[in-house]
């Protein structure tokens, strides 16, 4: 069947997809079998290395559970304070005032040019100079801030994109009934952008929950991530296993935060189309003598 946008394959171009398939799946098959025997070699898939997650509470109640909660509060206040900070950052470059937009245009571009694992070390660095912050608290306070500065600029942009796919007639049919500006951005503009917005943003929380892994990495950050590494230490070195675990625990609150958006999206949506008033049906005409 033609289309559009290709044509019909032929016979010689059906048998090269077959054999091209064919052939990434027997190599697909290859490299998975190198992997599990080396794996077996090594001895990282015997039960041995897997039995205490299942048949044990130690691994979660002291590496595991500490982890996701220290990298679950990074993330948490990290999302608190880079949510609006970037609603604002970006509300602020669509400004008409100039001395308002250019600042806000170079500390986006500034701090989204600037990788997070900088802005973290940086963070460390200033906390521990200029601050009383205790040692403890130093590395949760610096895992924050470099997510804070970096994803900020990150949201301002989404923000700012949102807004302007709107429209045109939105804003300036507001403006025509007499609506101030800050009313027509803050009641008409931004909860329409809002559900335009939604995908991009949870895409952007899932990389703050992510990127705390960075602080454990480099700051000493207590995350889950340092937690498997003290973890597969202990367990004598079952180090595919604790980080089997770690993926998976990612995997599940990134698909639970995921799917919230979803389900968010989707209300958002069908509270829009079903805000409208409904109207009786007019009587016909004649209907009042009937």
């Amino acid at each position: 069947m033609s289309s559009v946008l290709y044509d019909a394959q032929g016979p010689r171009a059906k048998r090269r997809n077959v054999v091209l398939t064919v052939v990434f799946l027997l190599a697909a098959a290859a490299v998975l079998w190198w992997v599990v025997t080396t794996l077996e070699e090594k001895g990282q898939l015997e039960w041995d290395q897997w039995k205490m997650f299942l048949t044990s509470t130690e691994p979660w109640s002291t590496y595991l559970w500490p982890g996701l909660r220290n990298t679950l509060k990074a993330a948490a206040l990290a999302m608190v304070i880079a949510l609006p900070l970037g609603a604002v950052l970006g509300i602020a470059r669509l400004s008409d005032h100039v001395w308002i937009r250019v600042p806000a245009a170079v500390v986006v571009e500034f701090f989204r040019a600037i990788p997070v694992l900088v802005l973290m070390i940086f963070g460390l660095a200033l906390f521990s100079e200029y601050t009383d912050v205790s040692t403890d608290d130093r590395p949760l306070y610096a895992v924050v801030t470099g997510l804070v500065l970096y994803n900020a600029a990150v949201l301002a942009e989404i923000v700012r994109a949102g807004i302007l796919s709107l429209p045109k007639g939105q804003g300036e049919g507001a403006l025509a009934i007499g609506m101030r500006k800050n009313q027509v951005m803050r009641l008409i503009l931004l909860p329409q952008a809002v559900t335009a917005m939604l995908p991009a943003i949870v895409s952007q929380l899932v990389v703050i929950v992510k990127d705390t892994a960075l602080g454990g990495a480099v700051l000493t950050f207590p995350e889950l991530l340092s937690a498997a590494n003290t973890m597969s230490a202990y367990y004598g070195a079952n180090i595919i296993a604790s980080y089997t675990v770690v993926a998976v625990l990612f995997i599940v609150f990134n698909f639970a935060l995921t799917s919230f958006a979803g389900w968010l999206e989707r209300r958002l949506r069908r509270g829009k189309r079903s805000s409208g008033a409904v109207l009786p049906a007019a009587d016909p005409v004649g209907g009042a003598n009937a």
